[in-house]
């Protein structure tokens, strides 16, 4: 089964804000943080670790 990658992260932090609840600032943080660093001097950083 095919799931686009989208729709599956859109699940997956759907289910983790309804159970575990987090603060709303705390997401946006994480959200606007791993936005901002994709798009930065660190990306090809991140991106050897997380291969």
């Amino acid at each position: 089964m095919d799931v686009p990658l989208w729709f599956a992260l859109a699940a997956i932090g759907y289910l983790g804000i309804k159970l575990i609840r987090p603060p709303l600032w705390l997401v946006l943080v994480l959200l606007l943080g791993g936005y901002l660093i994709a798009d930065s001097l660190l990306a090809p950083v991140i991106d050897t670790a997380v291969k």
